[in-house]
């Protein structure tokens, strides 16, 4: 795509988004950027860098705390009407085929019914979905179901086609396959228009990723952010013709230079630039398995019902799991001081068995107490509070955790953290607003819902 210098389709100015009472500590800062007709801009950069909130800010999901948003040079009111996203995480609703989860795209453009078919058929055409039309997501591979987010997006013919992370969720193979098909859509200049209507047509790509060679590829602008807080360090043009090639010299060369830029930012020479957001004294952080603690508590039953110790083999073949998720519970009860496992044995320890012998509330109470040992949940409740109400995003603690835990699959160990926390009445979660806050005991109707809770 060709960029002009017609009025930006979104533009940031100065925009700063916190998520403390006092103001002091945000997720992006001082952030501007426009989006111009086009062009493919990535942006690029570390886990916990902001990105996800920029492009929510851009789109409307998001207000600002300072700064401003256009849209077409306009101060930007609700949800940007010209553009459409595609999801990491797939967000297809379960109970509808392909083609109801693509036509929900329509709902609010008031289509006649057969330009609205035709323009779903258009779509699941262009993508690949043909011959899937009538099938429900359960059947559908994880690179099918991200067609459908993709045919769904295309389907409302936005100018702009926001991605957040779109291939992440994705084994490498597939992937890569859907990435080179993104890129052939997006740079080919065929097949983009959804309707008859020439406004009905994709202009502009702009993609969040943390993989280099992804932007490399992909993008004539990459914006490469960088933490505490999101900001932006440059502004790369990307000067290399398409169709692109992953292993040319100048590809290579790109590719270098984005990398020294990032880890430059992830490796600062001074000690003090590399302390974060909540200064020197952050407690260590190490990951708890993704488990659910209902599964801890029922191989603790298990043990206790053969004498509180077993061989870890023999225990396994009592269970339902695979060995590994086997030895990820064990070491779930471990991190909590409910099992020892010296050598190949694995035994309830005395704090163990107490808690099978207390009732719920009781129950409770040690393991909210046990969870408050673990350096992860510290680093969680000294985040919240810090921030305004005890309540943070969970869009936020996750790209915390991401900095401090770069290798981690954050989604899922942030998944475990509010479950234990929710258990333990450590922490509180809200569906409504996406939040994660500090919680208090709520005594007996707390405890039902925890033991309902330990059941799933």
């Amino acid at each position: 795509m060709a960029a002009d210098d017609a009025t930006p389709i979104c533009e940031a100015r100065n925009v700063s988004v916190a998520y403390d009472a006092q103001r002091l500590k945000f997720a992006i800062k001082d952030v501007s950027l426009t989006v111009r007709t086009g062009e493919i801009v990535a942006i690029l950069g570390p886990s916990g860098c902001g990105k996800s909130t920029l492009l929510r800010s851009l789109i409307g999901l998001v207000q600002p705390t300072t700064g401003e948003v256009l849209a077409h040079g306009r101060p930007l009111v609700g949800i940007h009407p010209s553009v459409s996203l595609v999801f990491q995480s797939f967000a297809l609703y379960p109970w509808l085929t392909v083609r109801e989860n693509v036509e929900v795209a329509l709902e609010d453009l008031g289509l006649a019914p057969a330009e609205a078919q035709g323009r779903v058929t258009r779509c699941i055409d262009l993508i690949g979905l043909e011959g899937f039309e009538e099938a429900y997501p359960k059947e559908l591979s994880g690179g099918m179901k991200q067609r459908v987010g993709f045919a769904r997006a295309l389907a409302r013919g936005p100018e702009l086609l926001c991605m957040d992370e779109p291939f992440s969720a994705l084994d490498v193979f597939t992937a890569e396959s859907l990435r080179s098909e993104v890129y052939r859509l997006v740079t080919g200049g065929e097949g983009m228009a959804v309707s008859n209507d020439p406004g009905a047509a994709v202009k502009s790509v702009l993609i969040i990723t943390h993989n280099i060679e992804e932007a490399a590829f992909l993008a004539d602008r990459i914006v490469v952010m960088g933490t505490r807080p999101g900001h932006i360090r440059q502004v790369i043009s990307n000067p290399l013709a398409h169709p692109r090639d992953y292993h040319t010299p100048p590809f290579q060369n790109l590719v270098q230079r984005l990398h020294d830029i990032i880890v430059s930012e992830q490796l600062p020479e001074d000690p003090e630039a590399a302390a974060g957001a909540f200064g020197p004294e952050i407690p260590s952080c190490e990951p708890v398995p993704h488990v659910h603690l209902g599964e801890v508590f029922g191989l603790m039953e298990i043990l206790h019902d053969n004498g509180g110790a077993m061989d870890v083999f023999r225990l396994d073949g009592l269970t339902d799991y695979d060995f590994g998720h086997t030895l990820a519970v064990v070491k779930a009860g471990e991190m909590l001081d409910f099992l020892d496992t010296p050598k190949n044995r694995v035994v309830l320890t005395k704090i163990g068995a107490e808690f099978l012998d207390d009732d719920i509330n009781a129950r409770k109470t040690l393991l909210n107490q046990q969870l408050q040992k673990l350096g992860v949940f510290r680093y969680v409740v000294q985040m919240l509070k810090e921030s305004k109400d005890a309540r943070l995003p969970e869009e936020v603690v996750r790209e915390e955790l991401a900095v401090r835990l770069p290798t981690e699959d954050v989604d899922a160990l942030t998944e475990a953290i509010i479950g234990w926390g929710r258990f333990g009445e450590l922490l509180g979660y809200s569906a409504d607003t996406e939040e994660i806050y500090l919680d208090q005991p709520v005594g007996e109707q707390g405890a039902a819902q925890v033991a309902r809770a330990g059941e799933k």
